[in-house]
């Protein structure tokens, strides 16, 4: 069933809880929601600048402007399905494998396994390993894995940094690991920088996962974009996860965040991008790496907050 939201002519978006989008907190939702954002307030997988655990509540402060209908999709998600807030997740802030397991015992709560997906809010990149295991399951376990998505300047592949094989630097090695990701259906847009090795790329590629670096939008961003939807199109039959890190984009238009790599996406090409997806099969998906203390006028948590606003509208146009 649709969810009434608060039309912000006749109630101020400045007054109430700060529910993301002024959803129905999900304790007060009548029925079942279709889409249950939450948020996971941990950044101990980070490996450089540390603030991401405040992502959540910053993304919940800027997503108070945002609406309901998307202009560009020309939907409505909150007449396409039931939307629902479930508040954050605990936390274990000194374990990375611990904050993993709360994280997903908490996720496997929400709403009901047979019909609800779900939306993370993070955080730093090492939540989404829960929010896609729980993905995975909801899609009934794939043999060969969920389809993926992701927006970022890394690849998040490492083994383990400083012994650490849960932090945000190695989520994807380990959903690949888990059988929850399919790599031969993986995407990686926006990969770009400086390297600690050549070596950092050989595990994805090795693995057959398909990278469309910054390199190729620079040098001509209608052909990189050709190749992207090229892959929308071979995957398109298949359950799909979405990540967005916001160091994708460029500090310029995103420095709220704790491993900024210069050279990447303005917020308009990475909304564009996300919107090429529209119609896909999206049973789950993260936003994630906002640090507010890093952030200039809260840019980058409107950004994260209209990003995981246009993963709803994806599958609102797909339902309609």
């Amino acid at each position: 069933m649709p969810t009434d939201l608060p039309n912000g002519r006749t109630q101020p978006r400045f007054a109430g809880i700060a529910t993301f989008m002024r959803m129905p907190r999900l304790a007060d939702a009548p029925e079942p929601a279709d889409w249950v954002v939450y948020g996971a307030p941990f950044d101990g997988g980070t490996t450089y600048h540390p603030g991401a655990r405040f992502g959540p509540l910053a993304i919940r402060d800027a997503s108070q402007y945002i609406k309901p209908a998307s202009l560009e999709l020309g939907v409505t998600i909150s007449e396409a399905f039931s939307l629902a807030d479930a508040g954050d997740s605990p936390v274990a802030p000194y374990s990375c494998e611990d904050n993993l397991e709360a994280l997903t015992a908490f996720a496997q709560g929400l709403g009901t396994a047979d019909s609800t997906h779900l939306l993370a809010l993070g955080g730093d990149h090492s939540i989404a390993l829960a929010n896609i295991r729980v993905a995975w399951e909801r899609a009934r376990r794939p043999a060969t894995g969920l389809a993926c998505v992701i927006f970022d300047a890394h690849a998040d592949t490492v083994d383990a940094v400083w012994d650490e094989r849960y932090g945000h630097a190695s989520y994807l090695r380990r959903a690949i690991e888990d059988g929850c990701i399919d790599p031969h259906r993986t995407l990686i847009i926006g990969v770009r920088g400086s390297l600690n090795t050549l070596e950092d790329l050989a595990y994805p590629r090795s693995k057959g996962i398909a990278l469309a670096p910054m390199s190729g939008f620079i040098d001509d961003f209608a052909s990189a974009e050709r190749s992207v939807l090229e892959f929308r199109g071979r995957v398109a039959d298949a359950p799909m996860y979405m990540s967005f890190d916001v160091d994708c984009v460029d500090p310029a238009f995103a420095p709220g965040t704790g491993t900024p790599v210069c050279g990447g996406f303005s917020s308009a090409e990475a909304l564009g991008l996300v919107r090429r997806f529209a119609g896909a099969q999206l049973v789950g998906a993260d936003v994630v790496e906002v640090c507010p203390a890093r952030d200039h006028a809260g840019v980058t948590a409107l950004l994260a907050a209209q990003v995981a606003f246009e993963f709803l509208c994806i599958d609102a146009a797909g339902r309609r």
